[in-house]
């Protein structure tokens, strides 16, 4: 279980002062991790651009060949200060990936030690822009999307996990979290097996997975509707992407406040922990090679749907 990481972080964040510092200071008080930590100005304000490698026994930070996990905990902002006060619930993709990489450095110091790296990404932010969306409003975020890829999608990921608030939508109707399937290079692929299994036994229930479009693995800003941003990992990496949205029966505002539930925090802090076991075993795979490479004989690349278009 994963609960006291997650009701310790969210402790640490759910405050005006809360910075990349004070987080990373915790990190390397429970564990041997490097961390990096920048402050980062955009248009509407700036946040701390957070990353945590935890180390593998076999991965390549070390001479390994084992491959590296990304775990990236996507969001506008933590908070929406001063127009709201606390915690809002666009805040659950930091929260939830924090606690999977406080878990594994704990594991790590205690000798569980994993092969692989594994390199968690996201943004610190108390006090976030909001912006209007359908049928709720979306917390915006103090950097453009372009500088939040450069910071949290790393050339060193061999696969991501991209976990984000899905609340705002009429199409993901559980409490819970739900999987995406596997985006790369442009392509939307078939929902990862391997995946699926470890849903099934993290939760004890039937895989979730949601819709989607087209549009969502383009960038921002091409003027195409977004689900949100939870698949814009995948425009900045030939990567495999897979998303793990935090979901809710009805749909519920990014900057709404009171809607972090722990319960669901914790089950896809807990599923990213489990992938990070078996990917850096090479047990559990993002997609099929042999499929994708025959996609690619048959259509030939997709990238196109990783930039602006043709009018760009």
């Amino acid at each position: 279980m994963l609960l006291r990481q997650v009701i310790e972080l969210f402790d640490l964040l759910d405050t005006p002062a809360a910075n990349g510092t004070t987080v990373t200071d915790l990190f390397k008080e429970r564990g041997n991790v490097e961390v990096t930590v920048e402050n980062v100005k955009g248009d509407e304000g700036d946040t701390d651009c957070v990353t945590i490698l935890i180390k593998g026994s076999e991965g390549k930070s070390v001479g390994g060949s084992a491959p590296t996990l990304g775990i990236i905990g996507r969001l506008g902002g933590l908070g929406a200060r001063p127009e709201v006060t606390g915690f809002v619930s666009d805040g659950d993709g930091a929260l939830a990936a924090l606690a999977a990489g406080l878990k594994l450095t704990e594991m790590n110091t205690k000798g569980d030690i994993m092969k692989g790296d594994v390199i968690i990404a996201t943004h610190i932010c108390p006090d976030a822009p909001t912006q209007e969306h359908f049928p709720v409003p979306f917390m915006g975020s103090p950097i453009d999307m372009t500088t939040n890829n450069e910071k949290e999608v790393l050339p060193e990921m061999d696969a991501i996990l991209s976990i984000d608030t899905t609340k705002g939508n009429r199409v993901i109707n559980l409490n819970g979290f739900a999987l995406s399937p596997t985006i790369k290079e442009g392509y939307i692929l078939e929902v990862s097996n391997d995946l699926m299994d470890v849903m099934t036994r993290v939760t004890g229930k039937l895989p979730a997975i949601f819709p989607v479009a087209q549009q969502d693995i383009t960038p921002y800003g091409n003027d195409l509707h977004h689900l949100n941003s939870i698949l814009q990992p995948a425009t900045s990496t030939n990567a495999p992407v897979v998303g793990v949205a935090i979901t809710t029966e009805q749909p519920v505002a990014g900057c709404a406040t009171g809607a972090c539930h722990f319960e669901d925090v914790e089950s896809a802090a807990r599923f990213a922990v489990e992938v990070a076991k078996g990917y850096g075993d090479g047990i559990i795979s993002f997609y099929d090679q042999k499929e994708y490479d025959h996609l690619l004989e048959l259509y030939g690349p997709m990238n196109v749907f990783q930039t602006f278009g043709k009018d760009k």
